[in-house]
């Protein structure tokens, strides 16, 4: 619907200025550093005949693109305008010896307060496809996000696929009508769980299954050309669900996840969890002078899972003879001409997923997959409960009445972030006291039984039994250069969601993937140590489990969490410590001259992260 006036301007604030470096005169092969500078400012848009005040850089939903080449040096310059506390994580990023600019508050670094600027500077080397950035506070990553293009050092003509005419990002995402939608992670802290999105969007825009007083909502436009072959360079940055995404009279063939190249793979269907991103070719092959949506669609687990409604969303690929754009550039196509619409999965069907995350491989043979493991971890899924006022005792069942508050575990611990006067990390550098709040994360959960029981899903005296648990500062330090073994299980203790868990700093190779509970003495024959596919965010089925493997080559504290972000404001997190390694190359260096200390006197606490400054008015940028 409405769009701010001040799109304009923030393209131009956020236009990348290159300086060239190097250049290799063989190959004509160049480093750059490319430039940003973010302005992070609240602007009034209006859907669904609702003004909504919402966060935002450069005035823009979704955010700016950053693209780059593979070896290039990022500077992004943060300006905080917005009333909130701020970081920014870029997903996927491995951030190679350098942990300091992984974005995470508390962790890594202080938060941007209001009226504060902050620098992140890193390289990117070692990656191609497509990956995000997005906010790492509280909830204001639904607003606060964008995509992350790493294109290959030697030119697009070295694709290990055909050439596409174009490339377009497709940003699945949520609208949420609340003017501070922080409330929903505080509510979510005191077991209010009725905070859910109006409306799903693709690259922001709400699309024509929605309306104001009649007037349907404006949807994207893919604007295309018979015969041409596009990229689609997909991301899945909403907050609560995963999606399928489909085309009516077209196939995808996938050819990268996560920024790591799968040998191609043709689906008529996309699933794509919060966190994941997908680089798919579509080519334009279906009767010329034809409309036809693009749906995306979240889903769910069945009853007697609780139920949230359910929000659709579709864009439209239309077929043009000389379009040279795309995206809500061309002109209106007759009224007469209605788009086709795809046969979409039930919203309840989760084998849909589990098959297509099943059936990628990497294309190349997995060089640096080790064929033994030095360290085994089996980490299970999961909600709990916790007694209110930190009493040891109280009624259980679920959470009905107030005597609990729900939470999400790990191996039955839920993370708590603790008091801090400074990053975890600069105490990790400095090796001060501020560690000894840590919690080490035990290598299974306290106690076995049937973890996929879904008569343990409603509430009631059986799965009582089983939700007591506890909050910690949960970590885990691992020897710098260990292969890490970890089976994720997601259990049906109160729900039966599945997990789509991110490492931050890490790929992982994904060995194998179950519906029930794993078995070792049955599953480890299942591994594929010859083609893994390779993930930063890892999606555990539901009732299921994903055996993944890592290398814990890149020293600091990194964050390991579920990427739903009611899990991760519940607790669904832990901290993986990797310990410096032998020399100077293998070990943490020391922070930024410019690394800033927290702007304030007293310990900032985890609720206190996204805060409203109260010192002074916030600035507000107000669109259309």
């Amino acid at each position: 619907m409405k769009r701010p006036r001040l799109l304009a301007m923030a393209i131009a604030v956020s236009s990348a200025v290159i300086f060239f470096l190097m250049t290799t005169t063989a190959l004509q092969v160049v480093a750059s550093v490319v430039e940003h500078t973010f302005i992070v400012s609240q602007v009034n848009m209006t859907h669904l005949c609702k003004e909504t005040l919402i966060t935002v850089v450069n005035g823009q939903l979704p955010g700016p693109m950053i693209e780059i080449t593979e070896g290039d040096t990022v500077v992004v310059h943060v300006i905080n305008k917005s009333p909130y506390n701020i970081t920014i994580h870029w997903h996927g990023v491995k951030q190679q010896l350098n942990c300091w600019a992984d974005g995470v508050p508390m962790i890594t670094q202080c938060p941007i307060l209001p009226n504060h600027n902050f620098t992140y500077r890193f390289d990117v080397a070692g990656q191609e496809g497509t990956l995000w950035w997005h906010a790492h506070v509280a909830f204001l990553r639904g607003t606060l996000h964008g995509a992350f293009i790493i294109r290959p050092r030697h030119g697009i003509s070295s694709y290990p696929f055909p050439k596409p005419h174009m490339e377009i990002p497709i940003i699945i995402g949520e609208w949420w009508d609340k003017d501070d939608i922080t409330q929903v992670d505080r509510d979510l802290k005191m077991s209010i769980t009725d905070d859910n999105p109006s409306a799903s969007t693709i690259n922001g825009e709400l699309g024509d299954l929605y309306n104001c007083s009649g007037v349907s909502e404006d949807g994207y436009v893919l604007d295309v050309e018979p015969g041409k072959t596009y990229l689609l360079r997909v991301i899945n940055a909403a907050l609560f669900a995963e999606y399928y995404l489909k085309i009516a009279g077209h196939k995808f063939t996938v050819v990268a996840a996560d920024a790591n190249y799968v040998k191609p793979y043709a689906t008529d269907v996309l699933a794509i969890a919060p966190g994941e991103t997908l680089d798919a070719l579509v080519v334009a092959d279906a009767p010329s002078g034809g409309r036809y949506y693009m749906v995306a669609l979240p889903n769910q687990a069945p009853k007697p899972d609780p139920q949230v409604p359910l929000h659709i969303t579709r864009a439209i690929v239309q077929y043009s003879s000389g379009s040279h754009g795309h995206g809500n550039g061309a002109a209106p196509a007759p009224a007469d001409n209605v788009p086709a619409a795809p046969e979409m999965p039930d919203q309840h069907d989760t084998m849909t997923s589990f098959y297509f995350h099943g059936n990628l491989t990497s294309l190349h043979r997995a060089r640096r997959l080790a064929r033994v493991a030095d360290e085994h971890l089996f980490i299970t899924l999961g909600l709990g409960s916790v007694c209110r006022n930190g009493q040891y005792s109280c009624k259980r069942e679920g959470g009905e009445g107030s005597e609990v508050i729900i939470v999400s575990t790990i191996n039955n611990i839920s993370y708590q972030c603790p008091a801090l006067a400074a990053p975890l990390l600069e105490s990790h550098y400095r090796r001060t006291s501020a560690m000894d709040v840590l919690q080490e994360l035990p290598d299974r959960p306290p106690s076995v039984f049937n973890f996929t029981d879904e008569t343990l899903i409603p509430f009631g005296a059986k799965e009582a039994r089983l939700e007591a648990t506890s909050r910690g500062t949960v970590a885990r330090r691992f020897r710098h250069g260990a292969v890490v073994d970890v089976v994720f299980q997601s259990m049906a203790v109160m729900s039966s969601d599945s997990n789509p868990m991110h490492l931050h700093g890490h790929d992982m190779f994904v060995l194998a993937q179950g519906i029930g509970n794993y078995d070792a003495a049955r599953d480890m024959a299942k591994y594929n140590l010859m083609d893994p596919p390779v993930r930063n965010t890892v999606l555990v089925p539901r009732l299921g489990w994903a055996a993944v493997r890592f290398v814990a080559d890149n020293p600091g504290i990194w964050y390991m969490h579920c990427h739903y972000e009611f899990h991760l404001s519940m607790g669904m997190t832990a901290l993986f410590i990797v310990e410096d390694g032998p020399t100077v190359d293998t070990s943490l260096p020391p922070p930024p001259k410019d690394f800033r200390t927290c702007a304030h006197d007293d310990s900032l606490m985890q609720d206190e992260l996204y805060l409203q400054s109260t010192e002074s008015e916030p600035p507000h940028m107000r669109g259309l």
